[in-house]
């Protein structure tokens, strides 16, 4: 671990500082050779996909397509360390309980399926058949299929997400917790019922004509830093950038290309920004609200588009207009005059692209929210035109693949008719278990098994002590894995960790070396087809686990699953078979770059119940628990804590401890806090913290109170009354019950809390 500082850091994002990460990440992982040779297959047209975020690949033939954190991931899964059955038995899992989230990782690769032995407390080698067994044997002897739970990860292939779904769909439930329970859920809760797609509408083709793009709630130098480049080029041909965000980060600001060889010569870099707006945590709303109003005040409407391709503007417009300014201004954290400025440089913009992150989805109005979002676009046409559209910026690999391929709780019915008619069989109808229900059900007894396709479940989850004994209180918990993490330690009765190949290694099955697919958050679907030999020869692909676990479950089915998993070919056509999206499938992938699912919205054809895009109109919340805490606590100081990443990480992947852009060396337990709330709190920067989250459900009276220990104050440009840290170190703050209205996504981006001085400093300062 790095030296302990923090340090003002005035570069740029990316540049030398980019390069020497990935150099020093893929030193430690003993990969500086293989590991540079692996980067130049990444995103490449007869290479892998990266197995870092959804951002789209321009160039499948370029040199290089990937990005710092991207090059950690490849690091991280091209790693010369060995996380064997003997390296991991060599402790208890109470002994691993103790590690960090960084340790547990940094052991290396899985080598081969282990069982948790009870009397010993530690994991041990098993045979895959024996694997097998006990997950067919404990979900046969299941009174009911429903007390199963599949969790699924976004890093899943496209193959291997159609035939799980179709597994648990035969075995009989809709149980699909998955990560876009816990991120992108209010994009397609917002978007569907507006536009008829929950999916953006943009490709990278509108970023080169759009001369105005809107970012929200979004950090992309850490969660993104491909999308810079775009960010990037269209600055500098003119295109305003208008970014809204709490924090001050790097990469909405200053961006030097570490593939662009002048900028890195000549130390040179680029704006990315052209007006930045600091607005409060969770104060989008009443911005987004307010450049509505403004627009149509001030008569800035394409009233063609608004007549011929929506409904519900005269409705949405009368309440703008019955709309007073003071709420929207207090509520947004800006003033009257940056609402109005920002609204207008929309109004003044041709074609328009509107971003946003999980600063904007994990809120609890958060798809209200979007829906002024989609509203700003509508009223000038922002939508079905080149250049302009809707970005819902998704975050890993092939989260919006897995969606397209079934898993979700709430599948809709014509997808279960076809499925059903393609294999011979009635699939359940019942909806299922979302990520928040199945941690209920669990802790309520009516989840007995748990199954988990990739992630860490245990890290990435809100409320981390009732989760923990959710897990606990199954009867197996399965891990389908590559890397040993915290999931792993938090286990049920039983317990099995199943390694599989990762994306960057050569995949061979009975009808030859196998490509997989995966879709990117712009709807393009290509082939990724990894180049590594495997990390050990004990691991089996995703698909040929799915296949296996199946078909010693499923004694009855008619499903050729190992027949499948030989030749993803079959899959493909399979997933054909069922979704008309993907007619041709086998032949498309061919195409260098892949191809495009259809996007009804991207040609102004409205897939909605009245065949139009929709106005939606919703009041200014006033039902905010931090306004419920604050009128209970008023002898303390509330603030609203919003939790994000590290530079050093991706999603609960810790790479290290360093947030290069943020200035933070060798902490993860920090607190971003403005200079003047650290001395209104009668502390210094520097100082040790406890924080501690308070919930008062709607309706309720208690003061729900949850606390983490030792977070050190750092100053930071945020707005007064915000604060910012890291997850998953936070997770224990966010109650379970406080989540998203209609898309149930947890509150990760809002909590009341307030901070405490530690009641150890001196044994912090040693720690």
């Amino acid at each position: 671990m790095s030296e302990q500082k923090i340090e003002l850091y005035d570069g740029p994002a990316g540049g030398w500082g980019a390069l020497k990460s990935v150099a020093r990440h893929l030193n430690e992982q003993g990969v500086a050779v293989k590991g540079a040779k692996t980067l130049l297959h990444a995103n490449q047209a007869d290479g892998f996909d990266c197995p870092g975020c959804a951002w789209p690949d321009r160039d499948h033939r370029s040199t290089f397509e990937f990005c710092e954190n991207g090059a950690k991931a490849v690091a991280a899964e091209a790693t010369a360390r060995r996380a064997t059955p003997e390296v991991i038995g060599a402790k208890t899992l109470s002994e691993w309980a103790e590690a960090s989230d960084y340790e547990l990782e940094a052991t290396g690769r899985l080598t081969e399926p282990m069982v948790y032995d009870a009397e010993t407390d530690r994991y041990r080698r098993t045979t895959w058949d024996d694997a097998f067994a006990l997950v067919a044997r404990e979900l046969q002897a299941l009174p009911d299929p429903n007390q199963a739970i599949f969790y699924t990860s976004g890093r899943t292939s496209n193959e291997a997400a159609f035939l799980y779904q179709l597994f648990v769909r035969e075995y009989g439930t809709n149980n699909f917790p998955d990560c876009s329970n816990m991120c992108h859920e209010p994009s397609g809760a917002g978007l569907k019922p507006t536009i008829g797609v929950a999916k953006g509408t943009v490709t990278l083709a509108d970023f080169e004509r759009a001369d105005c793009i809107l970012v929200f709630g979004q950090n992309p130098g850490t969660n993104h830093p491909r999308m810079l480049g775009e960010l990037r080029a269209a600055r500098k041909r003119g295109a305003r950038i208008l970014s809204f965000n709490p924090l001050r980060e790097r990469g909405l600001e200053r961006f030097a290309d570490p593939q662009n060889a002048l900028e890195m010569t000549t130390l040179g870099d680029s704006p990315i920004s052209s007006h930045y707006f600091q607005l409060k945590v969770g104060g989008d709303f009443a911005l987004l609200k307010g450049m509505c109003k403004r627009v149509v005040e001030t008569g800035a409407l394409d009233r063609a588009f608004i007549a011929e391709h929506t409904q519900g503007f005269d409705a949405f417009a009368a309440e703008l207009r019955e709309q007073p300014w003071e709420p929207l201004v207090e509520a947004s954290g800006l003033t009257h005059a940056q609402i109005v400025q920002a609204a207008d440089l929309y109004a003044g913009s041709e074609r328009v692209i509107a971003c946003w992150g999980m600063g904007i989805t994990q809120h609890r109005h958060s798809v209200a929210t979007i829906q002024m979002i989609v509203n700003l676009l509508l009223l000038r046409g922002n939508l079905g035109r080149e250049g302009a559209g809707a970005c819902p910026v998704r975050g890993h690999s092939n989260v919006q693949g897995d969606r397209t391929m079934g898993i979700y709780e709430r599948p809709a019915p014509a997808f279960l008719d076809r499925l059903g008619e393609v294999f011979g069989f009635e699939p359940p109808r019942e909806p299922g278990y979302d990520t928040v229900g199945a941690i209920q059900a669990m802790l309520d007894g009516k989840g007995k098994v748990f199954i988990a396709m990739g992630g860490n479940f245990a890290a990435a989850t809100p409320d981390t002590a009732a989760t923990w004994r959710a897990l606990r209180q199954c009867e197996l918990t399965v891990h389908i894995t590559t890397k040993f993490n915290r999931s792993h330690v938090v286990h049920g009765r039983k317990a099995l960790v199943l390694p599989v190949l990762g994306r960057t290694e050569i995949d061979v099955q009975a009808g030859g070396p196998q490509g997989v697919t995966v879709e990117d958050s712009m709807s393009m679907v290509h082939l990724s087809s990894g180049m590594n030999a495997p990390a050990s020869e004990h691991l089996l692909s995703e698909p040929m686990l799915v296949a296996r676990m199946a078909a010693a479950t499923l004694t009855k089915s008619r499903t050729p699953w190992l027949a499948l998993a030989g030749d993803y070919a079959a899959i493909r056509d399979k997933i054909e078979a069922v979704l008309p999206d993907f007619a041709g499938f086998n032949d498309k992938i061919r195409q260098p770059g892949g191809f495009r699912l259809r996007n009804t919205a991207s040609e102004r054809v409205w897939a909605t119940p009245g065949g139009k895009a929709s106005f939606s109109t919703h009041a200014l919340p006033t039902d905010l628990v931090e306004r419920r805490v604050a009128e209970r606590q008023r002898d303390a100081r509330v603030f609203t804590l919003t939790t994000l990443r590290s530079h050093d990480q991706y999603n609960t992947t810790i790479y290290g401890h360093d947030d290069r852009y943020r200035g933070v060396y060798g902490h993860r337990r920090v607190v971003f806090i403005h200079a003047d709330d650290i001395e209104d709190l009668g502390m210094k920067a520097g100082d040790w913290v406890d924080i501690t989250s308070l919930y008062i459900a709607e309706g309720g009276a208690e003061v729900q109170q949850r606390r983490a220990e030792r977070f050190l104050l750092v100053a930071y440009d945020i707005p007064r009354g915000c604060l910012a840290s890291y997850y998953p170190e936070t997770n224990p703050l966010v109650p379970l019950e406080s989540f998203s209205r209609v898309a149930r996504t947890p509150t990760s981006k809002s909590i009341p809390v307030m901070l405490v001085a530690h009641a150890s400093p001196a044994a912090a300062d040693a720690a």
